[in-house]
């Protein structure tokens, strides 16, 4: 029994050690340099590698922005997994470098850690040369910058969104002007001031017109009548502020009781609204001589009780004085 064990524990550790073996051999972390010699200023890649299986985590090396006196300009990386295992990982990062002292510059090993250990590269040598200058010859001074001819075509080239800019706003202003210039001008209607007519004129205007229409003589008593008394009535509207064209007949009276009337013109005017309140209420049929009379009083109603002008102040000062 204890020879079979020792047999089993003999077997199992030198599965282990072959295991270690071959995921030791699968690893690998290498350097290398695109050009190991440029000249001051040229650029050159410097590629790190390791190749592993992907389920295991690696530690890549840091790098600064330098390796001494050698500059880091730019970094990329890429990944690719083996074709025949896909378990085997490969990660690639490429530094772009540069250095602007001539000499021969060690770039030192890089670390990366893994499961199994550290993985270090080899260490590379970066020979940096300088322009080789051929003494023997002449020295020559610097030209001078090259005067190029500028046409006006090249300007308008690089400027012909300006250009275009400043001529459409001249169109669009021409455009405007042109309209306002040409667009129909609307008429000035100059309103024809009338003068204003005294009230009295405009009621014997109107009287008159009644009587060119010759109405009672054509049988039309009653239209007589009511345009007569519709004058009158207007006329005391406005001449007593009163509201005769709504008023009975006994209403105006009662209205004009307190104004300054005389008795005769007071009569008249009871006389034609009464015969006027007895036409268009009870068919009275009036005489000839009675419609002329009325008309004849309206006339003189209105001329009586006309408004009297106020004399001026200059006037009235004169009067004083005299």
């Amino acid at each position: 029994m204890n020879r079979y064990m020792k047999y089993t524990l003999a077997m199992l550790v030198l599965l282990a050690g072959f295991y270690q073996t071959g995921r030791a051999q699968n690893f690998g972390a290498k350097a290398t340099l695109d050009k190991k010699s440029i000249l001051i200023g040229e650029q050159t890649q410097l590629n790190l590698s390791i190749r592993f299986h992907a389920k295991d985590s690696i530690g890549f090396p840091k790098l600064a922005d330098s390796i001494g006196k050698i500059r880091i300009v730019n970094f990329k990386a890429d990944t690719a997994f083996d074709k025949g295992d896909q378990s085997i990982e490969t990660i690639n990062r490429h530094y772009t470098i540069t250095a602007f002292d001539s000499g021969t510059y060690i770039i030192p090993s890089s670390v990366f850690k893994s499961p199994v250990g550290d993985l270090n590269t080899d260490t590379l040598n970066l020979d940096v040369r300088t322009v080789a200058v051929d003494t023997t010859k002449a020295f020559y001074d610097i030209k001078q910058p090259l005067a190029v001819k500028y046409t006006f075509w090249d300007w308008l080239r690089d400027n012909w969104k300006l250009v275009t800019g400043i001529l459409l706003g001249l169109i669009v202003i021409g455009a405007v002007v042109y309209y306002l210039l040409k667009r129909p001008k609307k008429e000035v209607i100059v309103e024809e001031v009338k003068p204003d007519i005294p009230l009295h004129i405009q009621a014997l205007q109107k009287l008159e017109e009644i009587k060119n229409k010759q109405l009672w003589q054509h049988d039309q008593v009653k239209q007589y009548y009511i345009e007569l008394s519709d004058v009158v009535r207007e006329y005391l509207e406005k001449r007593y502020n009163i509201q005769a064209l709504e008023q009975t007949s006994e209403e105006i009276f009662a209205s004009l009781r307190h104004m300054d009337i005389a008795s005769e013109d007071r009569n008249l005017l009871r006389q034609l609204l009464i015969l006027a309140d007895m036409v268009k209420f009870a068919k009275e049929k009036p005489a000839a001589n009675e419609n002329e009379k009325s008309m004849e009083n309206a006339v003189t109603f209105i001329k009586d009780t006309q408004p009297r002008a106020r004399p001026t102040d200059v006037n009235v000062k004169g009067d004083e004085a005299k």
